[in-house]
C-alpha cells in the first residue's frame, strides 16, 4: 500500500539509458541481464555490467530491478538456478517475475532479495493479490487492463507492507497482459521468451474462402492495423493513481533510446514532485512527453474499457522533435557536444537537462582545435556550444522538425 511519495521506476535498456534515467529523477530502474528477461531486443547488461550497474544505482541512493519475466521451459531451469544466485550476489534489490516456479527459484538462490510479480502473471483481482502475497511477494505489478476503481479494490485488501505498481507510460501490448502466441504463430519467435516480431502492427487485408490469393484490401490511410495500439500516458493522472494506493509508477521503454528515457522520466519527476507538493498538473509536462516519438497517447483501461485504445489510421509514430546532440559536459562556459543531427549558427534549440528545460540559440559552433564553424553537420562529431549556466550530463539538445507543407509532423 502506498503510504508516501510514489516511486518513479524507470527503464534502463543498458548502461547510458540507466545514466539518463537516475540523472532525470529515477527512484529505481529495472533491467534485464543477459537471459530470461522479455526484451531480447534491447542489449541488456552482462553479468559484469549487471554487478557495475547494482554499485551504481546504490551509490546514488536508488535501486535496480532485475527482469526475469520469461517464461522457462525444463531446459532453462539449471541455468536460472545459477543466474539467480549470481544476481542475488551482485546486489539486485528485487526480482520481477512472471512464473510460480521462478518465483520459488528466487526464494531458494536468492532468498534476501525481493520478488515483484511482473504484469505478466496477470493480476486482475483481489484473491490473485492476496495469494501471490501470501506467496512471499513483496510487490505486484499489476495487469494494464485494471481500472482505477479496480485498482483501489485491490489495494485496499492487500496487506500494509504489500506494494502496487502500475504501467503510467509507453507502448502497450494488444494482448491481455502482454501474453500472446501471434509472433511465436507467424515468424517462430516466442513473445513470452523475449523475441515478439509485433506482427499484431503488420497491415493484413481481407481474403474470402472461395477466391484464394483474391486479397480485398481495406484502406485506413494505406492499411489495416487492426491491432495496432496506442501509447499510454497517464501523467494527468498520477494524483488518482496514488489515491488509489499504488506504490510505483512505471515506465515502460527498455528499447526505447537515452533521450527517450531521460524526456519522459524528467517529466514525470516533476510531476510526482508537483503532486507531492500539491500544486495544480503542470500542462507543459503532457507538452514535454509529446516531444520524443511515440504513437497517439491514450488512458488505457484506467477510466473504462480501453476503447479509445486503439489507433486504425496508421502504425506511423510522431516524430516532431529530433535530438541534434548528446551534451557529455559543461564547463567553461560552454556545453561539449556530441553531434546527432545537424545544426547551425543561430538555429534555436532547447536544452534538456536535469536542472531543467532551457532555450538556447546558437551562437557559435567551436570545434576541438579551436576553430569556429557555421554548422556541426558531421554525426558523431565533438563541438563545444557557449551557454551561460553548468549543467549536468547527460543533457541533449533537441529541436523541432520542419513540418511539411499540409503534413502533420508524422
Amino acid at each position: 500500500m502506498n503510504s508516501s511519495k510514489p516511486e518513479l521506476l524507470a527503464p534502463a535498456g543498458d548502461f547510458d539509458k540507466l545514466i539518463a534515467a537516475e540523472a532525470f529523477g529515477a527512484d529505481a530502474v529495472y533491467a534485464g541481464g543477459p537471459m530470461f528477461g522479455l526484451r531480447a531486443a534491447s542489449r541488456n547488461f552482462t553479468e559484469d555490467e549487471l554487478a557495475r550497474a547494482c554499485e551504481y544505482v546504490h551509490s546514488r541512493g536508488k535501486k535496480l530491478y532485475l527482469t526475469l519475466n520469461a517464461t522457462p521451459r525444463n531446459g532453462d531451469i539449471g541455468e536460472m538456478e545459477r543466474f539467480i544466485s549470481f544476481a542475488g550476489q551482485a546486489g539486485v534489490d528485487a526480482f520481477i517475475i512472471a512464473d510460480i516456479g521462478v518465483m520459488r527459484l528466487a526464494q531458494k538462490y536468492a532468498p534476501h532479495t525481493a520478488i515483484h510479480m511482473s504484469t505478466q502473471t496477470g493480476i486482475v483481482n483481489y484473491e490473485t493479490a492476496a495469494a501471490l502475497a501470501d506467496m512471499g511477494a513483496k510487490r505486484l505489478v499489476l495487469a494494464r487492463e485494471l481500472s482505477i476503481d479496480e485498482i483501489a479494490q485491490i489495494n485496499d485488501k492487500l496487506p500494509p507492507e504489500t506494494e502496487t505498481e502500475v504501467f503510467v507510460h509507453g507502448s502497450m501490448c494488444v494482448s491481455y497482459s502482454g501474453r500472446c502466441l501471434l509472433s511465436n504463430y507467424m515468424a517462430s519467435r516466442d513473445s513470452n521468451r523475449g523475441e515478439c516480431a509485433q506482427p499484431c502492427r503488420w497491415k493484413y487485408a481481407l481474403v474470402e474462402e472461395k477466391r484464394p490469393g483474391e486479397y480485398y484490401p481495406v484502406y485506413e490511410d494505406g492499411g489495416t492495423y487492426i491491432f495496432n495500439s496506442k501509447d499510454l500516458c497517464l501523467i494527468e493522472h498520477l494524483d488518482r493513481l496514488a489515491e488509489a494506493g499504488v506504490s510505483s509508477f512505471k515506465i515502460e521503454g527498455r528499447v526505447k533510446t537515452p533521450f527517450y528515457v531521460a524526456t519522459v522520466t524528467g517529466a514525470y519527476r516533476r510531476a510526482i514532485d508537483d503532486m507531492a507538493a500539491g500544486n495544480p498538473f503542470d500542462r507543459a509536462l503532457l507538452e514535454e512527453v509529446c516531444k520524443v516519438s511515440h504513437r497517439r497517447y491514450c488512458t488505457g483501461f484506467l477510466f473504462g474499457d480501453g476503447g479509445d485504445g486503439q489507433e486504425y489510421s496508421d502504425s506511423a509514430y510522431i516524430r516532431d522533435y529530433e535530438i541534434s546532440a548528446e551534451v557529455y559536459g559543461s564547463g567553461d562556459g560552454c556545453l561539449t557536444c556530441r553531434v546527432k543531427n545537424p545544426f547551425a549558427k543561430g538555429d534555436k534549440l532547447e536544452l534538456l537537462s536535469p536542472e531543467g528545460v532551457f532555450a538556447l540559440t546558437i551562437g557559435e559552433i567551436l570545434t576541438d582545435d579551436g576553430r569556429t564553424e557555421e554548422k556541426a553537420n558531421r554525426p558523431e562529431q565533438t563541438v563545444r556550444v557557449p551557454f551561460g549556466r553548468e549543467v549536468t550530463a547527460p543533457a541533449y539538445l533537441r529541436r523541432e522538425r520542419p513540418r511539411r507543407q499540409g503534413g502533420t509532423g508524422e
